[in-house]
């Protein structure tokens, strides 16, 4: 039997870019390669499903760490994305059908891995009339037949120009609602060019308008070339669309063919970050070099429901 390799070029659209630098990584940055028993058992069961994650398409630092926990952030509607973003390293291209058992099979991981809260994204589907948003739905109610007591938190693309998209996606009820704004406004063009930071916005803001119950969470990644002044409007951009959860995590580079690291961010520069965030209003920030959209998500979870009880009082 002949084993055909696959030559196709993960990032077609970046193949023929120069390739940029790449800074040596601080000590902060550093994670154990991941070996447990339990992370073996973790990929078994999501291979068992056919099912992929985020966190090995994007190549999470963390997934040592969450796979030992069996904290996987399970990846629907396929590996392949329709947008070309710089800083991502998910698979880009013509996507596959999607398939209709994914709901399902994602349900009986979700119980197989014995899951308190759960965490869901997908590649952007531009190519879908709805870019996904009944599958997403279907997701979510899936886990809900399966394991009622669950915790449901999607991560979902923005669905631009998919009119309805958001609102069947709201009606199916996640508990938390992220969609990542990324980086700053400026940094758009180069960075996520398929995208347009005041849709996303409004995409969150619209959320709340929806159901004031969801929890709407959002994140950025740092280090690509903004400034201070930048990260801090992008702060009171997303309370304004009245986000409760911000989230700020350390730009990785793929690839030489990424978008290069300007700068890495400190861990006290971090904090100082979280201290104000929470000064604007956030019921929740975690801001630290290797937080990642998902890095406990759980116990966040059970932070952000305190908070909200916090506050009520």
């Amino acid at each position: 039997m002949v084993t055909v390799l696959d030559t196709t070029p993960r990032h077609p659209e970046k193949a023929q870019r120069p390739d940029t630098p790449v800074l040596r990584k601080p000590d902060w940055i550093r994670v154990k390669a991941p070996g447990s028993a339990e992370y073996a058992e973790t990929r078994r069961i999501v291979r068992e499903h056919g099912l992929k994650t985020v966190c090995e398409e994007a190549a999470c630092p963390n997934i040592g760490e969450c796979w030992t926990k069996r904290h996987a952030t399970l990846m629907i509607m396929g590996d392949t994305c329709t947008r070309a973003c710089a800083f991502c390293n998910v698979k880009t291209g013509l996507p596959a059908a999607l398939d209709a058992e994914e709901p399902a099979h994602v349900a009986d991981t979700v119980a197989k891995l014995g899951l308190g809260h759960v965490v869901i994204t997908s590649v952007d589907r531009d190519d879908l009339d709805d870019g996904g948003a009944a599958h997403f739905a279907a997701v979510v109610t899936a886990i809900r037949a399966r394991t009622p007591k669950t915790t449901i938190e999607i991560l979902t693309p923005d669905f631009l120009r998919k009119p309805g998209a958001l609102e069947r996606v709201v009606a199916s009820k996640p508990d938390v609602f992220n969609h990542n704004l990324e980086t700053v406004p400026s940094h758009y063009l180069r960075i996520r060019p398929g995208a347009r930071y005041f849709h996303s916005l409004r995409l969150l803001q619209r959320v709340k308008e929806l159901d004031r119950d969801i929890f709407t969470k959002s994140g950025i990644i740092v280090g690509l070339g903004e400034t201070r002044e930048e990260v801090l409007q992008v702060m009171d951009d997303l309370r304004s669309a009245d986000v409760d959860f911000l989230t700020m995590g350390q730009y990785l580079q793929p690839t030489r063919k990424h978008a290069e690291v300007k700068a890495f961010v400190t861990p006290d520069e971090f904090k100082a970050y979280e201290r104000i965030a929470l000064a604007k209003g956030f019921l929740l920030v975690s801001a630290s070099p290797l937080t990642r959209s998902s890095y406990h998500a759980d116990a966040d979870f059970a932070r952000l429901k305190a908070a909200r009880l916090a506050q009520m009082r």
